[in-house]
């Protein structure tokens, strides 16, 4: 092959397929060169050559004889190494499940995205079990941004190697999870999309959970218009139907509650060009005070976080017994702070939750977008965070703080780069809309992505 296709999103990559002017199993084994010759082997801890090979061969035979089953026929997805993959275990990014028995079938939407003609090429990495916010795994070892040009930085977690492998021009699309900022932080550390639905949008059989209170899915790409063909896929849309909205008359609210607390000032800077011309564009933006952002903190500082008090009771067996040596240790420390939370904390939170999901949504209109910062920082240098263990807690806390404000009160996401801040860094804004209106959301970041991304 002698055109060069790094960094084609899958509309671009589509056009050329369904063509003719580029065969899906020149794509894919494009793909593999690229994967085998890039100087981060941490990205992938699986490539499936034969059965991607496979599958780009059905595509080749499908578009050849006109019958493609679709958009996305030819085009090559990685997964996150949480996601069920027939015929292999699924070892959620541990070396306490490297030899667990093999799953006997995809999940679900892996056939999702199989019956729509895609090429599964293999699992990226992850934070062990999810459980951290920047992506450092001690077992398959951690990826590094390759947006970086100066130090080592990290991708952002848990989905890490779902941000590095399209910023790397390696795959057009990953699918991460995202319980706590799982997609969207390393959609921002990375400069790419990251749209986190919301919960229960897709099927999650065959998905390692984390916190299923918590849990969602969603695709890291290139562009906003990847992310909605993707989402059709998932739920089994034989194509999308989410129209570009209008940028003139949208409402967008700006909290002034502690999602700007201890940002960077290249951040701040880069999100207010970006709602500038958001402004400029015809948007209507306004800020207040979220109370409730607060009572999430509060919360989670009384009564503990949702997220250890189910990861704890999803692991309880490993963490106390001999498995728990061979974890990361920072995970296990986490997770075991998880025994402290009674029962009564954990019904008192979810009591919390239905109240402050309520009243949120009662103090915004019902087609506003929520924007703010994706992350306060930018990404951080990898070297002292796998040496400090404070500085790790206190950097996690502070890379997740903004994103799981979403999750706890069940919004979907979208993190758009929006500018670089210190280094040279990618920032995100995220747009963010109340549970089930995805659909919104998606219209509006179409519209809005090219202005937000502009120079």
């Amino acid at each position: 092959m002698t055109q060069d296709l790094g960094g084609r999103s899958i509309a671009q990559l589509s056009a050329l397929l369904q063509t003719g002017a580029l065969d899906p199993r020149d794509l894919t084994a494009w793909t593999f060169e690229r994967i085998r010759s890039h100087d981060d082997q941490a990205i992938f801890t699986m490539t499936l050559p034969e059965r991607a090979m496979r599958e780009a061969d059905a595509s080749a035979r499908r578009i050849a004889a006109g019958r493609p089953l679709g958009l996305l026929d030819g085009i090559p997805v990685a997964w996150k190494d949480l996601f069920a993959i027939a015929g292999v275990p699924t070892t959620a990014g541990s070396a306490v499940l490297k030899d667990a028995p093999a799953a006997q079938d995809d999940a679900a939407v892996v056939t999702a995205l199989g019956h729509a003609g895609m090429v599964s090429v293999g699992r990226v990495n992850m934070s062990e079990f999810a459980f951290s916010g920047l992506g450092i795994n001690p077992h398959y070892g951690t990826p590094r941004n390759p947006r970086s040009l100066d130090v080592d930085r990290l991708p952002g977690g848990s989905s890490s190697g779902s941000g590095a492998v399209v910023a790397a021009d390696l795959v057009p699309v990953s699918i991460g999870t995202d319980t706590g900022g799982s997609i969207r932080i390393p959609a921002a550390f990375n400069g790419v999309v990251g749209y986190k639905a919301t919960r229960g949008r897709y099927s999650m059989r065959g998905v390692f959970p984390l916190a299923r209170s918590l849990d969602s899915l969603g695709p890291l790409c290139r562009t906003v218009q990847d992310a909605v063909w993707v989402d059709a896929a998932m739920r089994g849309l034989p194509a999308p139907e989410i129209r570009r909205g209008h940028l003139d008359g949208l409402s967008i609210v700006v909290p002034t509650t502690a999602v700007f607390d201890g940002a960077e000032d290249g951040v701040v800077s880069a999100f207010e060009a970006a709602i500038g011309r958001l402004q400029r564009a015809g948007a209507h933006v306004r800020r207040q005070p979220f109370p409730a952002f607060e009572r999430i903190f509060e919360t989670m500082a009384r009564h503990g976080p949702l997220v250890t008090a189910e990861a704890y009771a999803l692991h309880r067996d490993r963490l106390e017994g001999p498995q728990a040596a061979m974890m990361d240790q920072r995970v296990v420390a986490r997770a075991r702070l998880g025994q402290n939370i009674s029962l009564s904390d954990y019904i008192a939170t979810l009591e919390i939750r239905e109240a402050l999901i309520a009243e949120v949504a009662s103090s915004v209109g019902p087609n506003e977008i929520i924007a703010f910062p994706t992350v306060a920082h930018v990404a951080p240098a990898t070297d002292q965070l796998l040496t400090d263990d404070a500085l790790f807690v206190e950097t996690n806390a502070k890379t997740l703080r903004n994103t799981l404000i979403g999750n706890f009160l069940d919004w979907c996401g979208v993190s758009l780069p929006c500018g670089t801040g210190k280094a040279g860094m990618p920032v995100g804004l995220l747009l963010s809309a109340q549970p089930h209106h995805d659909a919104h959301l998606l219209s509006m970041a179409l519209s809005a992505e090219a202005v937000v991304r502009a120079d």
